[in-house]
């Protein structure tokens, strides 16, 4: 037993602490709000810091009765008596019987290795104190578990009054004007041992969750995700459930976009359009600027044209619509999958409680009340004309910050042009030869430096935008706050993509290089940069609060609340950051893919070291966040929904304009050697890369120049009747294009909308298993009712005519 999770007396558990300075002015406030923590039924006791005399603690616990009675306020479903009885199905035997054949799952978790959680065997019922004899209370201390404790102190902390008045009430109020510096649940003790775990066990369920989940030896393993939400509660643990269930559905998705990559690497020598421009040694093509360009043979950019085939083949379309298919099967077995954590967490009947108004709303609209429609009371409220002006504003802002996107990426295109005349004539031999490779890594790096930049701004932009437009509760400013972050950072992420698909000069090979290029590095970069930011500055600012506490023997003797007082507090915007960064990365997963088909296999390395480092960071270097409890990712799925549908638009006009598979297609089937045959081989596309450029008379640059030059493009030559116009192939393919983008959303949305058809949102035996559930638990708190009154009359004598309920 930990001592320093209990009272002084070593009995009474320490459910939360509250930290606040002996310095501080609002002393009268406190003690009110304490006073009133001790009416409602809290013990408290106060303790100095050991490191900082300024700084007290108080620990609050929590009693039976309390407990209890907020229990039963709360509607928290607690274990029945009655264990679960599952009648499973011939396809269940089978399926265990399979399982039993087939050898061990490497990536499953050791049954030794966690404890069994109670609750997860037994029906659960709503709280309530005259039937406490229907729950299974075989030790009052644990029936109620840490996380469960700590929600019910923190239900008491926000609706307990510290002064006369309405709305003078509430913990986020008194952190907010500075009476308490901090409040939060103590972790359960220390996360090392000096004993190894096999042999002596897990101190806690911190050190368990330590040693099987965020160790980077089980970075192949499954989560444990029922201790997880255990120890965290069900909102954080259904984001590492649904960061799990997006990193396995990545495998499928990475082997098929490696298969992809493999096909135009293997194919790269045979590819008829790589061998034209390698053997094109008589082919000058034009400069691509006006002062330092010079002419350039073919065949000296025959490197361009391989790597560019490694991205731009005929896999490409195949990918594209297996990745838009994939995003929806993806969202549709996520339901699914959440449905059955629902079920299994006990979240099937919650109803999320009503929150309270934001300390900034009530200071703002104190003067205007009306009646809130569910409790009844009076509450502050926004008139419409000042929440639509506010919204007004909030918007213009928003379209003022795309506006600047838009410039920093017209500045990029600027400095791409400028600086391709400064490459073509450098001194270095490789940097001119390589000219255009050098151009684009240039200008993607600083595009990259761009977005990293502007993410700051935007970051602050946002809050103020949303404190600006003053929502009600937590719910609606954290939802407003994550889709303009959201917004802003999904455009400065991808408009540098759009301008590459649209703006670039492209090379006779095809222009997907490239997109290929910025996605790859911005992707790689972004990653290992949040990545080192996400676990570095937290390591950082708890190793120099430790270097500040002189002598190591004092820091081990640290009381835990202590210790949890000098680790980082969770991020401001609790789970949104995290949200965040995966949306944004499911953005680049599917967006683009058709230019960059590796883009699933970097997100899935990046996903098995996010979800351990994420993991590290919750239960090492942060404190511990309050268990709070939701049903579903909230705004997050919307937003996912929203980027699947993009994400077909996108790679349709990625395909028809960027890549080079519908111009190939149509000389294949309209002007190659196999016209009117239907395309078979490669050698269909004999003599495209003739076709595909046009002449340009050197001629009428003025004296001094002399002979032909070829440039990408479908016009006549200078010495027909009309030079220079477009041709009838240039048509050809535009309508092509267009028709392409057409039948290609079409099958796809069709494909998409019957798979959603097809996959009901929650298997069919769990909603069998919920419907008995429900009327198996009223038959027992029948049964348990009727044996309850007879035990009663047996013990009185007397007769009972009541009926249940």
């Amino acid at each position: 037993m930990n001592n320093f999770l209990f009272f002084k007396d070593g009995k009474k558990r320490i459910d939360y602490i509250l930290v606040y300075k002996k310095s501080s002015l609002q002393v009268e406030k406190r003690s009110t709000f304490e006073r009133n923590l001790r009416e409602e039924g809290l013990m408290l006791e106060r303790e100095q810091s050991i490191t900082n005399s300024d700084i007290m603690f108080v620990k609050i616990h929590c009693p039976w009765d309390t407990l209890c009675k907020y229990a039963e306020r709360m509607n928290i479903r607690m274990p029945f008596r009655y264990s679960k009885v599952f009648c499973p199905s011939f396809s269940h035997h089978i399926s265990i019987n399979l399982r039993n054949w087939l050898p061990k799952n490497p990536m499953q978790l050791d049954k030794e290795a966690l404890p069994d959680l109670e609750e997860t065997d037994c029906y659960t019922a709503p709280f309530s104190r005259a039937r406490m004899h229907h729950f299974t209370i075989t030790n009052k201390d644990t029936f109620f578990n840490n996380s469960t404790r700590s929600r019910i102190v923190h239900h008491v902390l926000q609706r307990t009054k510290y002064e006369d008045g309405k709305t003078k009430m509430g913990i986020n109020k008194l952190l907010n004007n500075g009476t308490y510096e901090a409040s939060f649940p103590p972790h359960e003790g220390s996360y090392q041992s000096r004993h190894p775990i096999k042999t002596h066990g897990a101190k806690n369920h911190r050190h368990l969750l330590y040693k099987r989940w965020a160790c980077w030896g089980m970075w192949y393993k499954y989560q444990p995700l029922d201790l997880i939400r255990r120890y965290f509660g069900e909102k954080i643990g259904l984001y590492f459930a649904w960061l799990g269930w997006y990193t396995g559905m990545l495998i499928p998705a990475a082997f098929v976009g490696l298969f992809v990559f493999l096909y135009g690497v293997f194919t790269m020598h045979s590819s008829q359009v790589s061998k034209e421009i390698c053997q094109a040694t008589e082919i000058l093509m034009c400069p691509m600027c006006e002062r330092s360009c010079m002419l350039q043979k073919l065949n000296e950019s025959c490197i361009y044209a391989k790597v560019t085939h490694l991205f731009d083949n005929g896999g490409t379309v195949f990918f594209a619509i297996f990745m838009a298919i994939w995003a929806t099967v993806f969202l549709e077995f996520w339901k699914r999958r959440r449905a059955v954590l629902t079920y299994d967490w006990d979240l099937i009947d919650w109803e999320e409680e009503e929150e309270n108004v934001r300390p900034q709303f009530e200071r703002k609209y104190a003067q205007v009340e009306r009646v809130n429609p569910i409790t009844g009371k009076p509450e502050p409220y926004q008139p419409f004309m000042d929440k639509l002006l506010r919204l007004m504003i909030s918007i213009l802002g928003i379209f003022l910050m795309i506006s600047l996107v838009l410039t920093t990426v017209f500045a990029v295109v600027v400095y791409r042009l400028v600086a391709m005349e400064h490459f073509a004539s450098f001194k270095w031999y490789f940097v001119k030869k390589y000219w255009q490779f050098a151009t684009s890594g240039t200008g993607v790096c600083i595009n990259f430096v761009i977005i990293m930049f502007l993410n700051v701004v935007y970051e602050k932009v946002a809050y103020f935008l949303t404190n600006l437009e003053q929502p009600r509760t937590e719910l609606e400013w954290e939802n407003s706050y994550a889709l303009k972050m959201f917004l802003f950072q999904f455009v400065n992420l991808n408009i540098a993509h759009t301008h590459a698909v649209i703006l670039a000069k492209c090379h006779p090979s095809g222009c997907l290089i490239d997109l290929c290029l910025q996605m790859s590095v911005i992707m790689v970069l972004k990653q290992t940069w949040n990545n080192f930011m996400e676990l570095g500055y937290p390591l950082f600012h708890n190793w120099w609060t430790q270097h500040k506490i002189k002598r190591n023997e004092q820091v081990m003797k640290l009381p835990q609340w202590e210790k949890d007082w000098n680790l980082q507090p969770m991020n401001l915007h609790g789970l949104i950051d995290e949200y965040l960064e995966m949306v944004l990365q499911f953005g680049f997963v599917t967006i683009f893919v058709a230019a960059f088909p590796l883009a699933p296999l970097l997100a899935l390395m990046n996903n098995i070291i996010e979800i351990r480092l994420d993991a590290y960071k919750f239960v090492t270097q942060w404190r511990r966040p309050l268990p709070a409890r939701a049903t579903n990712i909230g705004i997050w799925y919307g937003i996912l929904e929203g980027i699947g549908v993009l994400a077909v638009i996108t790679n349709a006009f990625v395909i028809a304009i960027t890549s080079d598979y519908i111009p190939r297609f149509v000389y294949a089937f309209r002007y190659g050697p196999c016209k009117g045959q239907g395309y078979s081989q490669e050698r269909c596309l004999k003599g495209y890369v003739n076709s595909s450029l046009s002449v340009f008379d050197l001629s009428e640059l003025g004296p001094g120049h002399s002979g032909y030059c070829r440039y990408r493009d479908y016009r006549a030559p200078p010495w027909s009747s009309n030079p220079y116009e477009l041709t009838l192939q240039f048509w050809h393919v535009l309508a092509a294009r267009l028709a392409f983008i057409i039948v290609f959303e079409h099958l796809v949305f069709g494909i998409k909308s019957f798979i959603a058809y097809l996959i009901p949102d929650m298997p069919k035996d769990l909603s069998d298993r919920v419907r008995r559930e429900k009327y198996l638990v009223q038959e027992m708190m029948y049964d348990a009712e009727l044996e309850h009154l007879q035990k009663q009359r047996k013990c009185h004598g007397k007769q009972y005519h009541q009926e249940w309920p």
